[in-house]
This record gives C-alpha cells, structure tokens and sequence, in this order.
C-alpha cells in the first residue's frame, strides 16, 4: 500500500455480517414477519408499524410490477418527507426497480428535466402534486389510491441483487443542467452494514429524519435502522427550521441517533441541553465543520465525509470536544470496504501531511452518471493501487491531507464547486440561469465567507447599458428556474470583469462587497414601516450602528453566522414568528426581512 493510500480493510474483501447476504427490502420483510406490531415510522399524529409498512409496500410493488417495474427501471418518487415516501421507495425496491427522488419544491423546469433525464415514465406521488403534472406524460400512481389497497397481499416474488440499481440522484451540474447519480444496492447495503456495526444500532434505537428527499442523506436516516427494527421519527418543517424546538423536539421523542446537516449541527452547539438525554450519537455532515463541540454537550458528535457518487459516507469519525487549536475538525476515517488515496496532479500518491487531491475506491462507488458516459468516464477511472479486475477509484475534486492520528483533514475544493449548507452546488448552473435574464450580459457566482466561515451565494454582474434591476426582481427571476438553496443572497453590479493577461476572469481582482456595488431594493416613497423600524432597532442593538436604512445589508453592517442565529433569535421574542437561519442569507436587508415575517404572520393570521 502507497504511503498515500488508507483503506478500512483488505482490498477487495467484505468482512460485513448477515446485511451483506440480504437486501433491504429482504430485512425490513423479516422484521415485519418477527415483529409485526413493532412501531416503524412516525410523522406527527402518524405512525406505521412494521407489519403496515411491509404490507403497504408489498401491494405498492404489485402495482408497479403490473405497469412494468423492473430491473433497472427508474421510478419517479415526487412527495414530501412523509409516511408515504419510505411507502414508495420500499415499494419500487420490492418491485425490482429504482427510484429518483425529487423534491416538491423544485421549480417546474427542474422537475421536468430529471424525469425527462431519469427516463422515468412512472410517477409515485399524491393528489395535490398530481395535478401539477401535465396529463398524459407518465402514469402517475398514489400510495394511497383504493387501487393500491385493492391489490392482493404478500410482495412479489421478485430478487434484489447486490448490482441492481436502487435509486438516482440529481445534483448541480457544470454545464447548466443537473447529473444523475447512479447507485446500486451493493453501496447501501454497505452503508447500511458499516453504520450498524459502527454505531451499535438495535432494535431499541430511535433515529431522526430531518433531511430533504433530494439530499442523498435521506438514505442514511432510514435504512441503517428500518433494517434491524428500530423506529425513525420524521420531524415536522415548523420544528425543523428552529434550533430550540428541534433539540426540545429530539429530547421529547427520545431520539437516540440523529443525523443533522453542518450548519444546524452548529447551531445547536451553542443551545443549552439538558444534562441527560437520551440522544448518544449526534451525525453531520454536508459541508464544512467549523467549531469542536463543547465538553458539556451530553452526546457524542461524528463527523462524516462523502460525495454522493460514493453511496452518502466515505469517511467518519467521532469529534473531541473543545479543542482550540487552529485546525478544522478532522472528516475522520474511511468506513468500511472504503479505500481513500491522496494523489498529486500526476496522479501519484503525495506524502503523509502532504496536501492531495481525494480519490475514493470500494464499495460505495456509483456505477456512473446517468446519460453521461462521457462525464462518468471522466470522473470513475481505473484503479491502478487494486488488482481485482474492474476496480475504480472516483476522482472528487477535494482537497484533504493525512493527520498524525491517520484522520483526514478537509482543504476545500480543487475546482470551483460549492458546498453551502449541505448542499452541493455548481455556480455554472446559476450562472446559465442568470445568463438568461433580458437585462444579464454576464455573470460569476462564489461562495463568501463571513467571519465566522459560514458561506452565501454572491453574483457579480454585468448589466446592460441604462438596465434597471432589483435583487427581488432577479430572485423572482431564478426561482422558477433554480431551487430555494440556489439563489445568491447579494449581487454585485461590474461595469465589466477584471480579466487576467490571458483574458480569463481574474478571481482575486474583483471587488470586495460594499454598499455602493451591491443592488439595493427600490425604497417605497412611503415612511419606513413599524415592522421595519422594529428590525432597525434590534439591529442597532446587536451591530451597535446608529445609521441603519431599510436597504442595507446584514452582512454588510458586520453581521455574520453568529449573530444572525442572535437576530433570528430576537425577531421570535419580538414577532412571534419562527424564522431558519438561511432566511438572513436568503433576505439579509431590512426590506426583505420585514416581507418575510410579515408573509409568516398574515399566513398565521395575524395581520
């Protein structure tokens, strides 16, 4: 083995217990037949036990088989997180197929693309949704339709190989359009049988799902512990989208294990728990950690790593509590039948502590990406440190160097790829969108940083000549084209974009944020609103500035990560309204933010 080269085990082997042997959709069956009445799922007032889940499934797959579900055939999965998605994604396995999951909040052009691009001629999805869907594209099926229940019981007698397709997965692509990612079921089950073995899950254990469908997390929030018997809890969006009520929320429900993206994991770090909880193990990842938890949080924090091309994990490991060092947390180490190499340029292993670029190897490997042989030829290379024939190793494009204690540390990205609050973004595909705009001559988009290392989406723009254009109007603009987590939350208007001697856009020549670049709102000729001076004034109160107009910029005032989980905090105390952090990314002036509460409080009621 290259000095560069570290692996979980023997390359090749599989050292994984009794999973390895069966499917999922073989060990939720076998629960249902030993415990039937045992509670599987809950949503609120909702709850489903082994027995039901497996039965529902079971006749879910019956139907799809008789509309020609099969191998390989991919299944669209639209809903949002409820009982009847895990319904319609055991369904689909049972039956023999894959699925694609697609979440309800994508624009109408996104939703059309993937399941045009996923081939997908079959849409699992409810009646609301339904009617979205121009007639005549697909056959559209509802878990719950009388002519699901009507089909006979036990599940078609149909066998999941290890090579079969289990679901895909679009994230942002390069050229303007998202890439599907093919996994098989031999990366899950591999998922599956390390987190089991790592995390000591049993029967006993109740496990969180917070994660939206079209984050491959979901995955990893369901299987592990549907497969031994254990109960997931999905939690409600109102819950969700507040620090507080989530932590009271997984102390209530006596929620054992719960993954939590980054930034939410952050943010609950700093929330006081109480000294015993029965939550031991805390999971996150999907961006970068920042913070080492405190010594006083009653749990444990694991820390994770993992493209979604390699199955949602390729490395973990537990996090110390306050270290005040001036190192990141450590992604930890790879997970089982993993093999993670550091390569140069030449594709040569580097030196222990040596920066290198990420190449991953094992089970987990996607088969490729969907429609794209020429990209997944790119990106899933031959693996010249393994003799078994046809071993792969997928080149990331990150950046990591090997610590002393033989975890890794994460550098960032070798191209120009983001990570902003879980999610994966390519700026070309903002970029192709905002291209598009009638007033849009040119555009770049980055990630900054604020003092605290938490990112948002900047656009820096060339407008045509006399253009007149708000940061509302070119939101509006991209929300039909772009998810929510997609929008930039500044934009900054160039008369032209510095460029280098060989003419491409210099990076570091452009200009920093301020008030005189960046677009504004156009100011209502009326006096400024109550709400919006309520908002000055807390504010004030926090940044300690004297002159603060409707128009500017939280972050622009000095605001950062940290104390905006302080202004959301003081906008509940003052509104009453529940508002995530993402909303001062999303709408960071005092303009936007009084739209948004004053949204929140008219939806309630209460205007």
């Amino acid at each position: 083995m290259s000095a560069s080269s570290w692996k979980s085990d023997a390359c090749g082997t599989s050292q994984l217990f009794d999973l390895q042997r069966s499917s999922l959709p073989e060990l939720v069956a076998r629960r249902a037949a030993e415990t039937p009445g045992a509670l599987a799922l809950t949503a609120g007032a909702q709850t489903l036990s082994y027995g039901e889940l497996n039965d529902r499934a079971d006749r879910l797959a019956r139907y799809l088989r008789s509309l020609g579900v099969r191998r390989d055939v991919v299944v669209g999965l639209w809903l949002p997180r409820c009982l009847d998605m895990v319904v319609g994604a055991l369904g689909v396995w049972k039956a023999g197929g894959a699925y694609v999951p697609m979440d309800p909040d994508w624009p109408h052009e996104r939703l059309a693309f993937v399941l045009e691009d996923a081939q997908s001629r079959v849409l699992i999805t409810n009646a609301s949704l339904a009617r979205q869907i121009p007639r005549g594209t697909r056959v559209i099926v509802d878990p719950g339709a009388p002519e699901i229940t009507a089909q006979s019981e036990g599940p078609p007698l149909v066998k999941v190989e290890r090579d079969d397709l289990a679901y895909v997965i679009y994230t942002s692509g390069s050229t303007g359009q998202p890439k599907g990612i093919e996994i098989p079921h031999g990366g899950l089950v591999n998922l599956v049988s390390w987190h089991q073995q790592a995390f000591s899950v049993t029967s006993a254990d109740r496990a969180s799902h917070l994660a939206g469908l079209s984050f491959d997390a979901a995955v990893w929030e369901l299987w592990p512990y549907l497969a031994v018997g254990a109960s997931v809890h999905l939690v409600d969006e109102f819950t969700r989208n507040s620090v507080e009520l989530l932590r009271d929320w997984l102390v209530a429900h006596g929620i054992t294990i719960s993954f939590v993206p980054t930034p939410l994991a952050e943010e609950l770090f700093r929330v006081n728990w109480p000294p015993k909880t029965p939550l031991r193990i805390m999971l996150t990842g999907g961006d970068t950690l920042h913070h080492y938890p405190p010594a006083s949080l009653p749990f444990v924090l694991v820390n994770n790593y993992g493209p979604a091309e390699c199955t949602v994990v390729a490395t973990s490991g537990a996090i110390p509590p306050d270290r005040h060092d001036a190192t990141l947390p450590p992604i930890g180490r790879p997970i089982v039948n993993t093999h993670i190499h550091l390569l140069d340029e030449q594709r040569l292993p580097v030196p222990p502590g040596t920066v290198g670029e990420i190449y991953i190897a094992g089970a987990g490997l996607a088969r490729g990406y969907r429609n794209r042989p020429d990209l997944t030829a790119g990106k899933f290379i031959s693996d010249s440190f393994c003799a078994k024939p046809g071993s792969r190793l997928y080149k990331t494009g990150d950046l990591a160097r090997l610590l002393p204690d033989g975890q890794f540390a994460f550098l960032g990205r070798v191209d120009e790829q983001i990570k902003i609050r879980g999610f994966r973004i390519e700026p070309n595909e903002i970029v192709c969108a905002l291209n598009q705009h009638p007033v849009v001559c040119e555009s770049l988009v980055l990630a900054c940083e604020d003092s605290a290392g938490d990112k948002r989406l900047v656009a820096y723009l060339v407008l045509k000549a006399d253009s007149d254009v708000t940061p509302k109007s070119l939101r509006d603009y991209l929300r039909r084209r772009l998810p929510e987590y997609m929008l930039p939350s500044a934009f900054v208007r160039l008369d032209a974009f510095p460029l280098t001697p060989n003419g491409k856009i210099d990076r570091a020549a452009l200009p920093a944020l301020d008030a005189a670049n960046t677009l504004h709102e156009a100011l209502s000729t009326d006096q400024v609103t109550p709400t919006q001076q309520r908002i000055i004034a807390i504010l004030k109160a926090l940044l300690g500035g004297e002159k603060i107009a409707p128009n500017d910029d939280f972050f622009l005032l000095g605001g950062h990560s940290l104390l905006g989980a302080q202004l959301i905090a003081r906008l509940r105390e003052t509104f009453g309204v529940e508002l995530p952090l993402r909303t001062v990314f999303d709408a960071p002036t005092v303009v936007a933010l009084a739209e948004e509460i004053e949204r929140l409080a008219a939806k309630r009621g209460d205007a």
